[in-house]
């Protein structure tokens, strides 16, 4: 059995960037791909939504969740997971946001398991995950309309506004 692609998307936790996250996510689950989020709101709810409601697909909408604070008992902080993602990997790693880049941060995890990272617009978390990809020397994209959207994101990372240009990007490294 050949092994899926596992395409990462990284955004906003609060804002859904609907237009563009919907067809990126129906773009990904209809080429046969997985979908890789960090399982929460905004960016990461609205891809894996139109992620699942392909259907027939072959890729699984994965969802790698972070720890809530000690008294928990293990369970992902409140709105996680988002209603869509279908393989929840919850992790005991509970810095996010400005801490997104730390030891005890998902992100590394959300990272380290994509073949391709398309990056929206996003604060600290996405900056963070989009740090990690170059770090880590992982292909990724920024799909943003126009620069500010995303002042924190490393130079390295191109960017792109056109929806053809980031399944163009996502393609060609797959292809490689």
């Amino acid at each position: 059995m050949k092994r899926l692609p596992v395409i990462g998307v990284m955004g906003s936790g609060s804002r859904r960037y609907e237009d563009r996250a919907s067809c990126v996510g129906a773009w990904i689950a209809r080429s046969g791909y997985h979908l890789l989020t960090g399982g929460g709101a905004g960016v990461m709810d609205a891809v894996t939504e139109a992620f699942v409601s392909v259907s027939p697909r072959v890729g699984l909408a994965l969802g790698i969740l972070p720890a809530g604070i000690e008294s928990s008992g293990g369970r992902p902080p409140s709105g996680y997971p988002n209603p869509w993602v279908e393989l929840v990997v919850q992790t005991h790693l509970s810095e996010r946001g400005t801490r997104g880049d730390g030891k005890f941060s998902r992100n590394h995890v959300n990272v380290l398991s994509s073949d391709v990272i398309i990056i929206f617009p996003g604060s600290s978390g996405t900056a963070s995950e989009a740090r990690l990809a170059v770090l880590y020397e992982r292909p990724c994209v920024a799909y943003l309309i126009s620069d500010d959207q995303m002042p924190m994101l490393p130079a390295s990372i191109p960017v792109e506004s056109s929806f053809d240009a980031i399944a163009g990007f996502v393609q060609n490294v797959l292809r490689s």
